[in-house]
């Protein structure tokens, strides 16, 4: 955290910045109420200035759709291919954050909002930020994701390959994309499958999926402390305990198993959200080159991947089958489904002819069998 300053009633405040998606703490600060109009926000926003709310709660959430509406006027320019398309398409979103960033509240040292008609944001906050101490500034757009986190925290997301709900912490990618699910669920397992991995476990969803279809025992890893939390608070919802084990921060548990699986993030490209970018590819590599060593003999490893990024320009498909061969590992086998979820069917969406044509997939992958040389060969020479 740092420490920002502003003038307000010719006193000087301060407080401490936060953000999650470590946005730069705002340099220049003006108090802003419901007299505001929305053209002078959006002109002091475009131009670096954070805008400090102290009017009415429902007033500042019809200010940031005015800003969206005024961002949104200028379309974003069309790359040479989908590839530049889809890296200018991020650069204008990422810009569009920025500015709306600069509408920021400040919370109580008990992360409570002192503003007309707000709600009660204290546990939201606290699941976020954990126990209040000192007053903290935060932009809206943070506050809103940590008042929607915490919904969708208690109310849960319908996962119908459990029958049951999953519950989602903030900060942890959601399985409303039941597709990798499905996918897990309805895959062949191997003749034995006594022991499982599950690498990047997120929410725990593919683990508990593992046990409810008789794997012995499971290790559920991640390296992002809130989704450690978020899945042993899921396996314990689901009495499942006794059966799956989390562990972590790290990709791969000591040991060997007869089953790993891994979903890894979709897009090779630097992350600005959990659970949709991984850079370079570094999990998907990290998982494949490291399989053969944790694969008990005649076990298989599960890469769930969507092939948005082929069609996007970001990956090949011989770069994946050249990973895979590289790994020593052989394809035992692929499953392919089509998208369940309303993206591909959004005509307004920029990327709509992509996302209508994507297939997700589960590699089933295996090592390979080490060559016999014919010397070596009972019979021979």
């Amino acid at each position: 955290m740092s420490t920002i300053h502003w003038t307000e009633a010719d006193t000087v405040h301060s407080a401490q910045w936060h953000s999650e998606s470590a946005a730069a703490a705002p340099a220049q600060i003006t108090v802003a109420d419901d007299r505001m109009r929305a053209d002078t926000a959006y002109r002091l926003a475009c131009r670096g200035t954070a805008l400090l709310w102290r009017g009415d709660f429902h007033n500042a959430r019809q200010l940031l759709r005015a800003l969206s509406r005024r961002i949104d006027r200028k379309p974003v320019p069309a790359g040479a291919g989908p590839a530049e398309s889809f890296h200018l398409y991020r650069r204008a979103r990422g810009q569009r954050a920025r500015v709306l960033g600069r509408l920021i509240v400040e919370l109580e040292p008990d992360h409570s909002l002192a503003l007309r008609r707000a709600p009660d944001v204290r546990q939201a906050c606290t699941e976020v930020y954990g126990s209040a101490h000192e007053p903290m500034v935060i932009a809206l757009t943070e506050l809103l994701g940590a008042i929607g986190a915490h919904e969708w925290r208690e109310n849960g997301v319908v996962v119908p390959a459990l029958g049951t709900r999953i519950h989602p912490h903030y900060g942890v990618f959601s399985p409303v994309r039941g597709e990798y699910v499905d996918l897990v669920a309805a895959a062949p397992l191997p003749a034995r499958h006594h022991t499982a991995f599950d690498l990047g476990t997120g929410t725990g969803v593919l683990a508990a999926v593992l046990a409810r279809r008789g794997v012995g025992h499971i290790v559920a890893t991640d390296i992002n402390p809130r989704a450690l939390a978020c899945a042993r608070d899921n396996i314990d919802r689901l009495g499942l305990t006794s059966r799956i084990d989390v562990q972590g921060p790290g990709l791969y548990p000591h040991g060997r198993a007869h089953l790993i699986v891994c979903n890894p993030p979709w897009l090779p490209v630097r992350p600005t959200s959990t659970g949709v970018y991984d850079q370079e590819s570094a999990m998907l590599r990290a998982f494949l080159a490291d399989l053969p060593a944790h694969l008990e003999p005649g076990g298989e490893g599960w890469l769930v991947l969507s092939d948005l990024a082929e069609r996007l320009g970001l990956r090949t498909r011989t770069e994946l089958l050249t990973a895979i061969d590289s790994a020593g590992l052989r394809v035992i086998d692929r499953i392919d489904t089509r998208p369940h979820h309303s993206r591909p069917r959004d005509t307004t969406d920029p990327f709509h002819a992509v996302r209508a044509a994507e297939v997700t997939s589960l590699w089933r992958l295996a090592t390979r069998i080490p060559c016999q040389h014919p010397k070596f060969i009972k019979g021979t020479g």
